[in-house]
């Protein structure tokens, strides 16, 4: 059976027109209507201080989202762990659990904008130690009993729905992330899938079972439309702002090429990538079908700032000509 997937990270930037709670409410509506189609989870993102508006709170409209929601999962990846406190961060997720009753999902990552740090005045050097403690701290606070925080008493309640609580994987784009995410984590999800094999061997050397292969998936993205030229021309610039706005990010990082992000400026040459892509209905069903069983397909209806109206009209593309052909597949 193929899996889909949605994912929303509401860059919203001034030439995209549309006003923010306009965006926000139409990320929880579109997402409402992945769960009545049968999807299996709904991917939120955070970043910081950001002048298109990247979505800074995840967890608050996780719980926006669970509330009219059913069956989707909901996975926060990712969440910069370095800039959050433990405590409320186990707090807040365990709510999130709660109105979701075991929907959620968590990817943490030790981030690498280093604005957002300034920010919150954070240290970058401190990055892998802090998120090695959020790991420990979650599941100390999810067992709902007293613990020693920093050399304090702390109690978190009530406990997540989940037992012992929502999975902790790790997210991250070197060998020593991939390497921390088998010991500390239940899973990884690699910027770059060759990390894979790091995080999949270290399971092994740690005694732990074989994760296997590597699911796939990667950054990349695909917009329905009948007619691709013209559907072209109407996301081109977003998708330019978003592989740029991350490749800047990449560039100061010293990160470029993760993920497939780096500045670009000739339009045609990020086309010809194949980051972005415009496809029709009947193209998406043949690469459904051609995944087989278990394969994934994600959706960013919103991707860069795209209006919600033209992100509707890629959705319901998908309901009308897609979804009937791969049913049961």
């Amino acid at each position: 059976m193929a899996l889909y997937g949605i994912r929303f990270d509401l860059r919203n930037p001034s030439f995209a027109n549309t006003p923010m709670s306009e965006r926000i409410n139409a990320a929880i509506d579109m997402t409402e209507w992945a769960d009545r189609h049968g999807f299996v989870v709904a991917v939120l993102s955070e970043h910081h201080g950001c002048e298109d508006g990247y979505l800074p709170s995840p967890l608050a409209l996780a719980s926006a989202i669970a509330a009219r929601t059913t069956d989707i999962r909901i996975q926060i990846a990712a969440l910069v762990a370095p800039l959050h406190d433990p405590l409320r961060l186990a707090e807040d997720a365990a709510i999130v659990d709660l109105i979701s009753r075991g929907r959620l999902d968590l990817v943490l990552t030790n981030g690498y904008v280093a604005s957002e740090f300034a920010m919150f005045g954070r240290e970058l050097s401190e990055r892998p130690a802090r998120t090695t403690e959020a790991v420990e701290t979650l599941r100390q606070a999810w067992t709902g009993e007293p613990f020693e925080f920093r050399g304090r008493r702390a109690r978190v309640t009530p406990r997540p729905h989940q037992d012992p609580g929502p999975p902790i994987w790790l997210g991250g784009s070197t060998p020593p992330a991939a390497r921390r995410a088998a010991r500390i984590a239940d899973g990884f999800l690699p910027s770059s899938p060759e990390l894979w094999d790091v995080y999949r061997k270290e399971c092994v050397v740690l005694g732990k079972p074989d994760p296997g292969e590597h699911m796939g998936g990667d950054t990349s993205m695909f917009h329905l439309a009948t007619d691709v030229e013209a559907g072209w021309a109407a996301i081109v610039p977003h998708a330019m702002h978003e592989v740029n706005a991350y490749g800047q990010w990449m560039v100061e990082a010293g990160l470029v090429g993760v993920g497939g992000y780096e500045p670009v400026s000739d339009p045609d040459v990020l086309r010809a990538s194949g980051q972005y892509r415009v496809i029709t209905p009947a193209e998406l069903v043949a690469e459904i079908k051609a995944k087989g069983p278990f394969g994934f397909s994600l959706f960013h209806p919103l991707m860069g700032g795209i209006p919600p109206e033209l992100g509707w009209e890629s959705l319901r593309l998908f309901e009308t000509e897609v979804l009937p052909h791969v049913q049961g597949d």
